[in-house]
């Protein structure tokens, strides 16, 4: 039986893929597979994935023949894997030597659907320790419970898929799979759905994940129209967060996270191409106007003045095209 799967997605990075597929053979044990997913490289990634399978125990790869982004070659993942747990890793980053070992022994003695832990943040020689924003470790508890408050970062903005471990049958329930086709924040609508939906989770202060930053062919370092999918994300997330039970509870905090991602982009927008720096003003603009209103004004006027203020313009520009548009 495999014990564990764990599902590498790798796009162009032969640069990298060295240090991470030594860290899964320093992770390798009998019951471990590796379901090393190429999405359709044009680089020596492939050749590197095809040795891998030849040396290292466990591995299996599968092949993409068009580049699909990293949610569908997660869920490529997902449905090839076998584990009665399942993980997810980059293909830039790496772990520390035995690390799922030790997880999995963690997760199983607190029996619960899944775990999230802390992760290292490497970026050149800098080393930082970045932690669950979540208070109690080692303690099950509803994964609901951990979504508010609106105004403190909890669980659901901490959305990185690969700092967890997760029990298959929140796979079986079809809670595990991404988005299909989202290039950016296909983290988000998947974190919030687990939150809303699992039974149960815990956090554990268990470093050994290295999370790689500054890569350049990473998306958070490029200013194309992919970077905007984060809108098509995060509209799932006040759809779907809209129709829960306790939507009149979660929506401030939905619409919060989603007003602080726009500013932040647009915070940064010269590092867009110019006609994407347009369809980012052009979209946020039209995504505060689908948010709850009454929601939405409270989630600016609990914001900083500067953030605010931008978030504002960007509506009035929204209500100004709908006139135009009348």
């Amino acid at each position: 039986m495999v014990k564990l799967s764990v599902i590498v997605p790798f796009y162009n990075v032969q640069t990298y893929a060295p240090d991470t597929l030594r860290s899964l053979r320093a992770n390798a044990r009998e019951d471990f597979e590796f379901v090393l997913v190429d999405d359709c490289s044009t680089d020596g990634t492939a050749d590197m994935l095809r040795r891998a399978q030849e040396e290292i125990p466990g591995v299996v790869v599968r092949r993409h023949q068009q580049n699909g982004g990293l949610a569908t070659a997660r869920n490529t993942g997902l449905d090839a894997a076998r584990g009665e747990y399942l993980a997810f890793l980059d293909g830039d980053d790496w772990l520390a030597p035995g690390f799922y070992a030790e997880l999995l022994a963690r997760t199983e003695a607190l029996g619960c659907d899944f775990v999230r832990t802390d992760h290292v943040q490497a970026d050149g020689r800098t080393r930082t320790v970045q932690r669950v924003p979540h208070g109690p470790r080692n303690e099950v508890m509803a994964p609901r419970d951990a979504i508010l408050p609106a105004g403190r970062s909890t669980s659901v903005d901490y959305a990185y898929a690969w700092a967890g471990l997760y029990h298959r049958r929140l796979l079986d329930r079809g809670l595990l799979h991404f988005t299909d086709g989202l290039r950016t924040a296909e983290d988000r609508p998947w974190i919030w759905r687990l939150h809303r939906e699992a039974d149960s989770f815990a956090v554990l202060g268990l470093l050994g994940i290295f999370y790689r930053r500054g890569v350049a062919s990473s998306l958070t370092q490029i200013g194309d129209m992919r970077q905007l999918d984060f809108i098509r994300s995060f509209d799932q997330v006040i759809r779907e967060t809209a129709a829960d039970r306790d939507a009149a509870e979660l929506l401030p905090k939905a619409v919060r996270n989603y007003c602080a991602i726009i500013s932040h982009h647009m915070g940064s927008i010269e590092r867009f191409e110019p006609a994407v720096a347009r369809a980012l003003k052009t979209m946020s603009a039209g995504a505060l106007g689908r948010m709850p209103q009454d929601v939405l004004d409270a989630a600016i006027d609990s914001m900083d003045v500067k953030r605010a203020t931008l978030l504002r313009r960007l509506r009035r520009r929204s209500a100004a095209k709908e006139v135009a548009a009348a």
